[in-house]
């Protein structure tokens, strides 16, 4: 039989190896904050250059990189940005002449994921000047994707192997060599992601990670805290290896704390709302976990030993607190995250859920054979039942690696509580013709139920004097007739209609109709995407 040593370093590379497929055979990432509207709107015709724009996100951001890309192609850095809440308010530069602009923008969201994208506008007339396309570097991502998963290694295996040594028994020497080697691989991947997470947030090249402005940019990100209390944590998990048992009990129960700190402080599941609820949540069970995982590899070589009784009694007394607090926080991210069972449940976040949970149903499944049927043999001194512990244990220290490598997927997948917001958002349609021109506005932009107002204007961007104003709706792709819905002019505003209902999502044919005397009439058509 192979040491257990090697056993353990087997499943190890296994378990890596398996995820490594995982990701390289993944779709585009995607990211968490989202653009829900410009001003002036993306598309939009406008009569003069305006002096700024005004972004506003589903969350806060904060700005990255803005830059204004001129109709002869020249791109222009825009610093003068200004936050308000969610929006930004971005200053313009003066002389631009007409034609089509596209702004690029760039911003970190809140739980510190970069996102991208652009907003066009043209004044005077469309032209066709370049726009800039929104590029994923894919090696970029897999190496954020590895040093997350090594982090997260050092964090739970190995600070939470310092834990079980400081709080349950004395650690065996391959099993401290083991914490000490996740312990160093963490520092060198916390260092490294902050790196990475600044040239992610630019959008820059590999050779620009050994630029200054690289790091400060991924420091300056929530990330950036993270990545600095998870070195605290793993220095003090290292440090705690070096004392005595009573003092090594202080230090590596604060590590453990650290480590809680640090996955609380960015995030997908920290950034949600209310944060007095998901902070906390995500500090106990990530302290949970790490005390968990943390303790399997260093009770899998206890069993070898003569020692491992009083060990093994100590951790069952303890291990039920941690899996209290780690199932009780689950129940309430998941709850916040993804709400009640829905068609958001199968987004990419919760895809990779999915995947966790059945991975920890079958961690749940080994734990509670260990507890009631092993357990009580073991204590015994049953040789037998403390071999299969073993086996069982490394079987569960590979199921660990896997979550683990899973968990840090959900870097690149919103969840469906971001989705549900950016979907929440209005669908727009700018309409130019030479005769009129409309701004047609759909909220929410999805199918169910929605509203839609018409602003208008003449062909040169004066006012338009309409007598009626009707909607119309179609997709033939769908097999779907046309719904016409009449508006009313709403004082001086914009033409609105009453709530009708759309019923699916695709890109509908949109007609609308303006009567502008009794013996003219001017016929606007474009097409409207509807989200689901």
């Amino acid at each position: 039989m192979r040491p257990l040593r090697q056993t353990v370093w087997t499943a190890l590379f296994v378990a890596v190896l398996a995820i490594g497929v995982m990701l390289a055979c993944a779709g585009q990432a995607l990211a968490h904050a989202a653009l829900i509207r410009a001003e002036p709107a993306d598309g939009a015709v406008l009569p003069r250059a305006p002096a700024q724009v005004r972004l506003t996100f589903n969350e806060p951001v904060s700005p990255l990189v803005l830059r204004l890309v001129a109709p002869n192609g020249s791109v222009m850095a825009l610093p003068r940005v200004a936050s308000d809440g969610t929006a930004l308010v971005v200053t313009l530069p003066e002389a631009r002449g007409d034609g089509s602009y596209v702004l690029s923008w760039r911003v970190a969201s809140e739980d510190g994921h970069p996102v991208g994208g652009t907003v066009l506008f043209s004044v005077g007339a469309p032209s066709s000047g370049p726009a800039p396309v929104e590029h994923v570097n894919s090696s970029v991502r897999t190496a954020i994707w590895l040093t997350r998963f090594i982090l997260f290694v050092g964090l739970f295996i190995g600070v939470g192997g310092a834990a079980f040594g400081g709080l349950i028994a004395p650690l065996p020497r391959p099993a401290e060599r083991l914490a000490q080697v996740a312990m160093l691989g963490g520092l060198v991947a916390a260092s490294v992601s902050v790196w990475l997470q600044g040239l992610d947030a630019l959008g820059a090249p590999w050779p620009a990670i050994i630029a200054g402005a690289t790091w400060r940019t991924g420091y300056s990100t929530a990330y950036g805290t993270t990545a600095f209390l998870a070195i605290v944590a793993l220095l003090l998990g290292l440090q705690s290896l070096r004392l005595r048992f009573q003092a090594r009990a202080v230090l590596s129960g604060l590590a453990l704390g650290t480590v809680g700190l640090a996955l609380a402080a960015s995030g997908h599941a920290s950034a949600a709302a209310p944060r007095w609820l998901t902070g906390p949540a995500v500090f106990l069970h990530a302290g949970g976990v790490a005390f968990w995982l943390g303790s399997l590899v260093p009770l899998a070589f206890l069993l070898r030993s003569t020692e491992s009784t009083e060990a093994l009694a100590r951790f069952s007394r303890f291990i039920r607190f941690a899996v209290a607090a780690i199932v009780a926080s689950g129940i309430v991210l998941g709850a916040v995250q993804l709400g009640w069972p829905s068609p958001a449940w199968l987004s990419p976040y919760g895809a990779v859920l999915l995947a966790k949970l059945m991975l920890l149903a079958a961690l749940f499944g080994l734990a509670a054979y260990n507890r009631f049927r092993l357990t009580a043999p073991a204590l015994a001194g049953d040789g037998v039942a403390q071999g299969r512990m073993r086996r069982s244990l490394v079987a569960e220290i590979a199921v660990a690696v896997l979550i683990l490598a899973a968990v840090a997927l959900w870097r690149f997948t919103p969840p469906p509580r971001a989705l549900a917001e950016t979907a929440a958002a209005p669908a727009y349609l700018h309409i130019h013709t030479p005769s009129a021109m409309a701004d047609l506005t759909v909220t929410p932009g999805r199918a169910g139920p929605v509203t839609a107002s018409v602003v208008l204007q003449s062909g040169e961007f004066g006012p338009l004097a309409a007598k009626e104003v009707t909607l119309e709706l179609a997709n033939p792709a769908l097999g779907i007739e046309p719904i016409q819905r009449q508006a009313r002019l709403v004082g001086e505003g914009p033409w609105q209609t009453d709530s009708f209902a759309i019923p699916a999502s695709g890109r509908w044919q949109v007609k609308i109709e303006v009567l502008v005397s009794d013996f003219d009439r001017v016929t606007l058509e474009g097409t409207l995407d509807i989200g689901r």
